[in-house]
């Protein structure tokens, strides 16, 4: 089951088409990454999916409920935070938040909870305006997290922060995942954090989406061997054996570095010099990472 589907969904400003035929799909109980480049279109489709703007083609669906027919009931069960953070500025981050579960009818206890969750209990009166952006940031998650949301959606949450409040948010959206089995969409340019984060992840390029699935089906089906690596008891000599084997070898910062070889051609190589009585301390290929994968994906 999916809690998000989107099925051929286009958007144009003006002249110019933001969206052509997106078929998302997040799984239930998902963290699902959503990575491209700036203008790509990723703000564009989660404020489709959040009726912030008004569909012009496709469907959307949210817990198999599609959105045009029953917004407000999918809404209450939707926590968002696209783009800068909304805050009241002269209220301190409680009262933000009072207001807020208000409107959801929450317990008042669940405010408490939540700025604990996000590192801002002992904030006090101090108001909004004088929180640093990465405060802001995590007010504004805060308010997403306040009813229990079994969606929550999340445009570059960890903008702003710095490394520890990454590390933070991430662990906490982890953490959400595992405990309360909440399904996340967040979009980042931070492909690093979604390759740590995320169980899918789609990449959007252009308007299109180029891939869609999990992270370990991204690598099986574009990552490649740049090269392999290698260490033994004496590199110079082992260098010049293999290239009279008739394979280029370079030594680079006290390592080996040989082309992509096979299995085969490796074990070769580990026999000929051990013959040659040179110990082969380790032996291990570099790949491509996922932001090697990911340009690729868009270059193409």
């Amino acid at each position: 089951m999916y809690a998000l589907q989107t099925s051929d969904l286009h958007h144009r400003f003006a002249s110019h088409d933001v969206l052509r035929g997106i078929d998302m799909q997040v799984p239930t109980g998902s963290i699902y990454g959503f990575l491209g480049p700036n203008g790509a279109g990723k703000t564009t489709t989660l404020r489709l999916v959040l009726g912030l703007l008004q569909t012009q083609q496709g469907e959307i669906r949210i817990f198999n409920k599609r959105f045009d027919k029953e917004r407000i009931a999918i809404l209450r069960n939707v926590g968002s935070l696209i783009e800068s953070p909304s805050l009241y500025d002269h209220l301190s981050a409680y009262e933000n938040l009072r207001l807020m579960q208000i409107i959801h009818r929450c317990p008042a206890t669940r405010i408490t909870e939540v700025l604990e969750l996000v590192g801002l209990a002992d904030t006090g009166k101090k108001r909004a305006k004088q929180f640093s952006l990465g405060m802001r940031q995590r007010l504004a998650i805060a308010g997403a997290l306040l009813h229990r949301p079994e969606l929550i959606i999340l445009d570059e949450p960890t903008n702003g922060l710095d490394p520890s409040g990454i590390i933070e948010i991430r662990n906490l959206l982890m953490e959400l995942n595992r405990r309360d089995g909440c399904t996340i969409l967040v979009s980042s340019h931070l492909l690093s954090e979604i390759d740590r984060l995320a169980t899918h992840v789609g990449i959007l390029g252009k308007g299109k989406l180029l891939f869609q699935g999990t992270i370990d089906e991204l690598r099986r089906c574009r990552q490649e061997v740049l090269s392999i690596r290698m260490s033994t008891s004496n590199n110079a000599a082992a260098v010049r054996a293999i290239t009279e084997d008739g394979i280029a070898a370079r030594l680079i910062e006290e390592e080996i570095v040989l082309p992509a070889l096979t299995g085969e051609r490796i074990a070769g190589l580990n026999r000929m010099l051990m013959a040659r009585n040179l110990d082969v301390y380790e032996i291990r290929t570099v790949r491509n990472d996922l932001e090697t994968i990911f340009l690729n994906l868009v270059r193409e």
